[in-house]
């Protein structure tokens, strides 16, 4: 199988007008190992160093870093490294032609993982299966239909309909708002892919990851300019998981570099935390870059 290599790094910097006295933080920000896609190296450096730091995966199987920093300070830098190997991901041809009904999981008790499919046909705070959003979906699931036929015109339906821009949608934008707006960012058409064809009983899973972009002809590649990416994986009975890209009106391909997946956004953000202090401004800034080795 070809493959292609990424170096991956993710700066994460939080600044503070005054002294954080105590961060507890939880990172999804190391890839997954998967079929398709291996670790060659990984680093999480965080400063000031944590007096508490571990690993663990969660009920997804993605990689979840717990840290705790007391050392007060005005500034926390938390820096992701990886070496990545990323190949096609490749589905029967027999599978995605079944008809789009026989992929709901509740329907497929022969199959030996849906009933862990099954928690991810269900609504989320971020991906709410409301009337519009089935009623969309339900112009390309007709009776019958093959699934990844089905599947693939939801993404392209979405992304002819829907505008990219990033003013027009927060972190906490619902799917009522995204079609109020018909506009959104990458998190919003993953998440409105989510809605409309859970709503119908399929399973999908939010994924957050990279891809690797390229620069226009003749244009030197800025480093630094990358950023996180979302999409979307349909459960296939026997097959796996199917992953769209909406944003991009393409299948997920070896430009994709898969670090976390779950219900929505809310489950793998990449740093989420609380801290205690006095502070009354705070600045974010992020920095990634996807470097083809």
């Amino acid at each position: 199988m070809t493959t292609r290599r990424y170096r991956v790094s993710h700066r994460t910097t939080y600044s503070y007008d005054e002294d954080v006295t105590d961060s507890l933080g939880i990172a999804y920000l190391v890839p997954r190992e998967l079929p398709w896609q291996r670790i060659v190296s990984r680093e999480l450096d965080i400063t000031p160093a944590p007096i508490d730091r571990s690993d663990d995966l969660d009920f997804y199987g993605n990689t979840a870093t717990y840290f705790q920093v007391t050392q007060p300070h005005r500034a926390l830098d938390i820096l992701a490294t990886s070496e990545v190997e990323v190949g096609p991901q490749e589905h029967s041809t027999e599978a995605l032609a079944m008809p789009w009904e026989s992929a709901r999981p509740a329907q497929r008790p022969d199959v030996a993982d849906a009933w862990r499919a099954q928690d991810l046909a269900l609504a989320s705070a971020l991906a709410d299966q409301t009337p519009e959003a089935h009623a969309y979906a339900a112009q390309s699931l007709t009776p019958g239909r093959p699934v990844g036929e089905a599947v693939v015109e939801v993404m392209r339906r979405i992304h002819a309909d829907f505008t990219y821009d990033k003013t027009a949608t927060t972190v906490s934008t619902t799917v009522d708002d995204i079609f109020a707006q018909r506009a959104g960012v990458c998190q919003d058409f993953a998440h409105l892919t989510l809605a409309c064809l859970r709503s119908h009983g399929l399973a999908v899973q939010y994924v957050s990851g990279y891809l690797a972009t390229t620069p226009p002809p003749g244009k030197e590649r800025i480093v630094g300019a990358d950023a996180t990416h979302a999409w979307a994986a349909v459960w296939i009975p026997g097959d796996g998981w199917l992953a769209i890209d909406p944003t991009n009106d393409q299948l997920v391909n070896d430009r994709y570099v898969t670090v976390a997946w779950g219900r929505d956004y809310s489950d793998v953000p990449p740093v989420k935390g609380v801290i205690f202090t006095e502070a009354k401004t705070s600045t974010l800034r992020v920095e990634v870059d996807v470097a083809p080795l």
